[in-house]
């Protein structure tokens, strides 16, 4: 039997949904610093991203817990996958040595990570599987 943590589900939730619109990069353009939500960034991991907020979102009020689980696993996986590839996106982005090391010191990480990793762990430790005594 899956048992659900209500706390850590409604406050990952949120925070993951909240975390979309936290400065994800920070960008110097022209001798200023630009920050960049997941929105900014690319749409595509924006949609997606809230895609599986609301999948999730459906699965837990409509108590389909194993999707739920699913889902969660899946997030959390989502999230490594969007942080590895916005890294080697900003690393690698020209494919020239010289322009790629310039852009890579122009970008960096802000605390909008640290949500989404927060709120997806909140998430992985709110379903338990417990058996029946």
């Amino acid at each position: 039997m899956l048992i659900v943590h209500k706390i850590n589900a409604y406050i990952g939730m949120a925070l993951i949904a909240i975390a979309g619109f936290c400065p994800i990069l920070q960008v110097k353009i022209i001798f200023q610093w630009v920050n960049w939500n997941l929105y900014k960034t690319d749409i595509r991991l924006f949609l997606i991203t809230y895609a599986i907020i609301g999948l999730m979102a459906l699965c837990y009020f409509v108590r389909q817990l194993k999707a739920f689980r699913l889902l969660t696993r899946v997030m959390f996986l989502w999230i490594l996958l969007m942080a590895a590839a916005v890294y080697f996106k900003s690393n690698h982005y020209f494919g020239l040595k010289i322009a790629d090391n310039l852009l890579g010191k122009a970008i960096h990480f802000q605390w909008g990570w640290i949500i989404l990793s927060i709120g997806a762990l909140l998430l992985l430790t709110s379903v338990k599987k417990e058996t029946l005594k």
